[in-house]
């Protein structure tokens, strides 16, 4: 993709963010942020088109390959304990009282409405969407195409029980022939049952739309899983707000914590969180570990594809927050999890010259 073409796509982005007023029900036409909102100018836009357009960076994709663990159908058969696998991006394997919880599903190689252009996978997936185990439920935040992919949500339809949504994202999901019996879309601080998983989507400050007409559309959400044997927090997208602590008091302490950190910018940080925002948000969810997402799979801002895990990894040994970055497919115990190499480290060359100081500017 072209600077010219991203820079249009992340404006565009830019101009559908919404006001000021939350959505309270299904009939709503627009769904709106409950704290803040983003203004955008005549001066913002020519910053955005500058910022891109004078993009020098050296490592925006992956120098040499990234280390990818194959997951094997026989392996995820044989457990038991609350786990977890990182498949890319936003996508994340859980599994909780003996079923398999998906987030964010997406396996094509690009993060676009066409495969032939738009940010490309850095890496495969771990495993094939025919290889994994049936789901009680693929989770999804929002309808943007680095989290809603049509060819993933229909190639995995026949082996998921449910498909749990924000408000109005179930109607893509029809559209695309997928059983409606299976579409359960829920509102913020609404939950649904499934069996003794109890999935809850909360707030979280950001936007939606698929194309330049149906922009905010479609809710956004975070999700609260709680089950018997852990309790997680997967954020979705999300800038900082006050929402983070509102969650953690009435749902928090997490056992693990699956935050946004990726993607941002300065320019738009009202709806990516920066990696100090991110940790943050960790600390109002009362986290007791924290797994970073939205990073090391797409090229989708103007920072080197490294920084988010590096500046992360520095912070979170700064507060004192135990940490994870597992390699995708590796497994990550919810309820004893373990602080992993820094294998972004040992993969990029260009971090011996990077500078810290000069990435926060």
């Amino acid at each position: 993709m072209t600077r010219l073409t991203i820079a249009i796509v992340v404006i565009v982005g830019v101009l559908m963010t919404s006001s000021y007023i939350v959505a309270s029900d299904s009939n709503t036409k627009k769904f709106a942020n409950a704290e803040a909102s983003m203004t955008t100018t005549p001066a913002k836009v020519w910053q955005l088109f500058k910022a891109y357009w004078q993009d020098n960076r050296n490592a925006a994709t992956p120098n040499q390959p990234i280390p990818v663990r194959t997951l094997s159908p026989a392996e995820l058969q044989h457990k038991s304990e609350a786990g977890l696998y990182r498949l890319g991006h936003s996508t994340v394997l859980i599994r909780v009282d003996g079923e398999y919880l998906l987030t964010d599903p997406v396996f094509s190689d690009r993060a676009s409405p066409v495969q032939w252009a738009g940010p490309k996978r850095f890496h495969d997936a771990p495993i094939s969407m025919a290889q994994l185990p049936k789901l009680k439920a693929v989770i999804i935040s929002h309808d943007h195409y680095d989290h809603l992919d049509k060819h993933s949500m229909v190639s995995l339809a026949d082996k998921v029980e449910q498909f749990v949504v924000p408000l109005k994202v179930g109607n893509h999901l029809r559209r695309w022939g997928i059983n409606p019996d299976k579409i359960v879309e829920l509102n913020w601080w609404q939950s649904i049952e499934l069996g003794s998983i109890r999935l809850t989507a909360t707030p979280t400050q950001h936007f939606s739309g698929r194309g330049l007409l149906d922009r905010d559309r479609t809710l956004w959400a975070s999700w609260v899983v709680e089950s018997q044997q852990a309790k997680i927090f997967f954020s979705g997208d999300s800038g900082y707000f006050g929402g983070f602590k509102e969650i953690g008091d009435r749902f928090g302490p997490f056992d693990l914590t699956l935050i946004e950190t990726g993607a941002y910018n300065e320019l738009w940080s009202e709806i990516h969180m920066l990696p100090e925002q991110s940790l943050q948000a960790h600390l109002d969810l009362q986290g007791k570990a924290m797994l970073p997402i939205h990073n090391g799979t797409f090229d989708l801002a103007l920072h080197e594809w490294f920084e988010p895990l590096e500046r992360i990894q520095q912070l979170a040994r700064q507060h004192q927050v135990t940490l994870v970055t597992p390699i995708f497919g590796e497994e990550v115990s919810i309820n004893q999890p373990r602080i992993n190499p820094t294998w972004w480290q040992s993969v990029e060359p260009a971090l011996q010259t990077w500078d810290l100081a000069e990435a926060k500017q």
